[in-house]
């Protein structure tokens, strides 16, 4: 396996102070009319904002499928037990479960879906396989939220991915209303690297996934970013989905209303973009949130 440093680092972050760099990778990696479920005017909204927004990539009968499956696997004892599954700080509440492809064939079943992955084929212009995938449970009165990030800042800092080649798929279980914490995304964002302040600690893994800290822009950054691009905020029924680029400036509100805002969560990395060592960490994240197996989904 390649080192990161054999690579000529591309995307700079986690050093002395805030850093921005221009994106030097595609968006869209496909050739013009290459065939694919995503119409031409879509994947060119997709490149010019960095999502795209589907009202509906799965039916309703699909949703109570996929919700049960959610709610069987957050009350699985063992599942509780297990280190893939990440619970509210205050509440103990499951937050989040990990791998979930690979803890569930249902899930698994969902991955494999050309509804699903024919998209990242299409946007990313290869083979893909899982570089990650999650359920979010995000219940009412209290979960948290999650702050502005960029996905790739993290993915590339901690779990060594070189390029911008990386696309996730946010699919809702639960409807997105405007108040109970849904996903927020700078359009155009996606265009400058911000490579953050502050070196990795240790196993930052273990407290990021209940609260970020390490690889989290500072407050001067994040106005610049939202003066230039604004913010847009993500609502829609059950069943639909946001497909993101890695490397959008996003982030979510805590959830203080009754109505919990469930969604699973896939990330697709080509397989010519394999994860090598970290950029910017001491050591990589277990293989449950950056995988080391590259095997493309079929």
């Amino acid at each position: 396996m390649a080192t990161a440093a054999a690579l000529t680092d591309l995307y700079p972050t986690r050093g002395a102070s805030e850093v921005t760099v221009p994106r030097q990778d595609p968006v869209v990696y496909s050739a013009p009319g290459a065939p694919g479920p995503i119409t031409p005017a879509d994947l060119s909204g997709y490149e010019r904002d960095g999502f795209l927004a589907i009202d509906q990539l799965i039916t309703e009968d699909e949703v109570a499928v996929y919700r049960a499956e959610l709610e069987r696997l957050i009350s699985d004892p063992a599942v509780r037990a297990d280190e893939r599954a990440i619970v509210e700080p205050k509440s103990q509440d499951v937050r989040s479960v990990f791998e979930v492809h690979k803890i569930s064939e249902v899930f698994a079943g969902l991955v494999r879906d050309e509804r699903v992955v024919g998209r990242a084929r299409q946007i990313l212009g290869s083979d893909v396989y899982v570089h990650q995938s999650r359920i979010n449970v995000k219940p009412g009165f209290g979960a948290s939220g999650f702050y502005w990030h960029s996905d790739f800042e993290t993915w590339h800092a901690e779990d060594g991915l070189p390029n911008m080649r990386t696309v996730s798929v946010s699919i809702a279980l639960t409807e997105n209303y405007d108040t109970n914490g849904g996903l927020m995304i700078m359009p155009g964002s996606h265009r400058t690297f911000l490579g953050c302040a502050g070196a990795t600690p240790k196993d930052n893994y273990k407290r990021s996934l209940q609260m970020q800290d390490a690889g989290t822009p500072s407050n001067e950054a994040l106005t610049k970013f939202a003066d230039a691009h604004g913010i847009r905020l993500f609502t829609g029924k059950a069943g639909s989905a946001t497909w993101f680029d890695c490397n959008c400036m996003h982030g979510s509100g805590d959830n203080i209303t009754p109505y919990p805002r469930s969604n699973v969560f896939i990330v697709f990395n080509s397989v010519e973009n394999a994860a090598v060592e970290p950029f910017a960490a001491p050591v990589r994240r277990p293989e449950f949130i950056g995988a080391r197996d590259f095997t493309p989904v079929r």
